[in-house]
Order: structure tokens, then sequence, then C-alpha cells
């Protein structure tokens, strides 16, 4: 048995990993909860509605409950979620809240951590989470809440997405007098930034950061409520206006429909012939590939740098819930955080943890090249430590983004003489064989199906 790192917050039981199986054990101090949850059938509930991950109870003893959760092939993390996927999870959370109340229980804590992204649908994690409402209680995980989710959902509203990125800096969430300090002062004339963010920053102890209210102070089921229904729609009604440099890429591309349509024929004939069924298109932009593939997968993970795009794709996969979007700066990628750094993984190790099939880097060497000055000597062994066949592009030197690029080097423009088709082969066959090789007609780019060598 071997426990999770990111599990010991809660005294009320921890997960715990058996044969290459995520468990739950669940200690006797949270029986009575767990009885009183179960015999109220609040989690059949919650699994109708597919808001909390649905698990077994497979044995009991008086020292121990152990419950077997339905496997997640990934998991994320809010730092790597679009606007949409963040606000979707924000409401969630006061979802499950306002339920939990209206049935006699309330969350415990509101961590962001307790929700992540299966095949694109958020879904709550932490089983544990929840305990009996006691009568007139104010919600306590409210400044959680306002920490976690609100806080960065504003920031981001006025600053830009980046804000988005808080909790990978602030595992804890960010102190609300630290949020009411970043935000203007014209955001006080809003009801609602005000009391959940300028009012409940001001409480907070300069020192401790915890509150300095009466904690005796009662507030009626029906109040709490109504406080409730009012954030969930303001949080629904928040929007991000930011445009990115890729927020419109398909329509400014350099190859016309003709070529456009080649290439997704390809990826589709490729797929197919590997009978590939888990994905993962790295710098995927909206989706718009894999969801061409969409029919022939079970799952995609699709991965880009750019949140305006990441966002478009997060909302196509609502309608087909087998994609899952997340920003991800393949130069900068999301590193290991928490206790012994162990606590929320590093994305790379999850990437490797997921075992896809296959991965797609359609259109992203000349950025890793050119831009990140990574030489294909280091982007060839990283590609192949991911996964046994790779759909890669490489755009030649007289691919416009390729030369656009080039001139925003400047002088050190000549330092880039090794960007070319034949030193990318030469190199990537010390560590692949090429499968499949074809030119997309109409362009300056070749499309490549290669396989991991054998060591």
């Amino acid at each position: 048995m071997k426990r999770h790192p990111a599990s010991y917050r809660d005294p009320s039981g921890y997960i715990y990993k058996e044969d290459d199986r995520i468990y739950r054990k669940i200690t006797p101090s949270y029986f009575n909860e767990y009885d009183a949850i179960v015999t109220a059938k609040v989690y059949e509930l919650l699994w109708s509605k597919k808001w909390l991950i649905p698990h077994e109870e497979i044995y009991r003893n008086e020292h121990e409950i152990i419950l077997k959760p339905e496997q997640l092939e990934f998991i994320t993390y809010p730092y790597e979620w679009s606007f949409t996927a963040y606000k979707h999870a924000a409401q969630l959370t006061l979802r499950i809240q306002m339920l939990l109340l209206e049935h006699g229980f309330c969350l415990k804590d509101a961590s962001a951590f307790n929700v992540t992204f299966q095949k694109g649908k958020a879904i709550f994690i932490d089983t544990l989470s929840i305990e009996t409402y006691k009568d007139g209680e104010p919600w306590k995980a409210l400044q959680q809440f306002n920490e976690h989710f609100l806080a960065p959902l504003i920031l981001s509203k006025y600053y830009g997405s980046q804000h988005l990125k808080t909790l990978q800096h602030h595992i804890n969430g960010l102190p609300l007098k630290d949020a009411a300090t970043l935000l203007p002062w014209h955001s006080k004339l809003n009801p609602t930034i005000y009391a959940h963010i300028h009012y409940l920053g001001k409480q907070q102890n300069t020192t401790t950061g915890k509150k300095t209210t009466d904690s005796k102070k009662q507030l009626s089921k029906v109040g709490q409520l109504k406080i409730l229904k009012s954030l969930d729609q303001y949080i629904g009604n928040l929007e991000l206006k930011e445009n990115t440099q890729w927020s419109h890429y398909y329509q400014q591309t350099n190859y016309d429909d003709t070529s456009f349509t080649a290439k997704k024929s390809l990826i589709k004939e490729w797929i197919h012939d590997l009978q590939a069924k888990k994905v993962v298109d790295l710098g995927g932009n909206d989706g718009t590939f894999c969801n061409e593939i969409i029919d022939q997968i079970d799952q995609a993970l699709i991965c880009d740098i750019d949140q305006s795009a990441i966002d478009a794709s997060y909302k196509k996969s609502l309608k087909g819930h087998k994609m899952t979007s997340l920003v991800i700066d393949l130069l900068q990628p999301v590193a290991a955080i928490g206790f012994n750094n162990k606590e929320r993984d590093a994305f790379i190790n999850r990437l490797k943890d997921y075992k896809a099939d296959v991965h797609m880097a359609l259109a992203i060497i000349h950025h890793l090249t050119i831009s990140g000055n990574v030489p294909f000597e280091m982007s060839a062994p990283f590609f192949t430590s991911l996964s046994e066949y790779l759909i890669i592009e490489f755009p030649d030197r007289n691919d416009s983004w390729v030369n656009f690029l080039l001139d925003s080097k400047r002088e050190a423009r000549s330092l880039f003489d090794g960007y070319n088709k034949a030193d990318f082969e030469r190199v990537y066959l010390d560590h692949f064989k090429i499968l499949k090789r074809q030119e997309i007609k109409g362009s300056h780019r070749t499309l490549y199906l290669l396989q991991r060598n054998e060591n």
C-alpha cells in the first residue's frame, strides 16, 4: 500500500495505491458521517448527476472502511484550466454545496483541487469532503472557495488569464486581503466583489490570515442558499475578453483549404491504422484535429499554450465528453509543487503515466526549435519518452510562420541554419524510424508518422 502524496490534509481518511489501482481508506473518526451520507442516499444523488466520482465499498471493519473509486486516467489541476473550465469547476462546487444543504449536509472544504476533469467534464473527487449541516451555521468553506475560485476568476477578468495560474504559486489559495489590494478601487462598487473579496479580506488577521469575525454568527439555510445562488449566477456571467496570438489561428493559417483537408485526412488515416484509442495533441490549438478523429478514439488530451484556443477546445469538448483541454506551455510545463514536491505532480510525469498510444506534435517543432532554442537533439528524446508513436509536422524554411520566427531572431537568424528537414530527419532517426512521410500539397510542410526505436 502506497499512500498518495496529495492525500494527507484530512484526518477522515486518505487515498492510496495498490496494484496500480487507487483506493480510499476511511478512518473511524468519519464512520458516523459516512454512514449518515450513505443512509441519506446523498452519494447516489451526486452520482446520478455525474457530479461526484463514483465508488463502491469493498471492505469494512472496526478500524477502516475501504472504497474503490472509479479510476481516473489523468488528473488536471486548476492552473491548467481555461477560463470557462475554471468557471464550471467553481459552479460545480457551489451547486454541490446547495444540493447538500437541501439534504442536511454541507461541504467542509472548497479546495479547487477537489475538482478535476474527466473526459472534458468537471467532476468532484473528494468523497470525504461532506459533513452534516448544523442549523444556522454559515458555510465555513466560503472563504476557501473565494481564495481558490472567485479571486483568480475576478483577477483574470480584470487583468488577464495569467491569474488563472494563481494556485500554482499559492497552493492554499490567494489570501483575500492580497486579492483586494490587487483589484481596482471601483471593484468595491460591485456588491459581489465587495462582499466576497474586499469585506472578507478585511476580516482576515494580517498575521495569520484567519478570520477575526465572531465564529458564532448565525445564518439561516435559506439565507445561505440565497448567497450561493447569487454567487453561482455572478460567476456564470463572468467573461474573459482576451484575444491572443492564436485566437484565430485557423482563420489565418498559411495553407489553403485543400492542403488543410489533406492534413486532416492523413491524420485520420494514420490514427486508424494505429488503432489508437488514447491520443495527446501537444499543440492542439482549439482541438480541430482531435475533433476529426473523435469517433475513432476513446479519449484525448488537447494541450496548448494559448488560453483562448484551449477555451474554445474546452467548449467543443462539452458536446462529446471525450476531450480534456489543458493550457500547457511545453517550454515551461507545470512543475511538481506542495509538500516534498510531490503533492501536485508535474505535468510531464502525469503525461508519461497517461500512457497514450500516440502523441501528435502538429506545427510546434518550429516553435520549440526557433522560439525556444530547443535543438533537435533535445526534442527528439523528449518525444520518445512519451509514447511509442509520434505524428509530427515539420514546416520547412520556406514556410511563412518559420520565416516570421526566424526574422524575429534578427541578427541571430544565422544561428538557426540547422533548422532544416535534412537535419531534422538525421537527428530524429537516431530515436525513431519513419513509418510514413507525406508532404502536404499546397504547403511547405511534411507530416511524419514515427515509431520509437527499440533500445
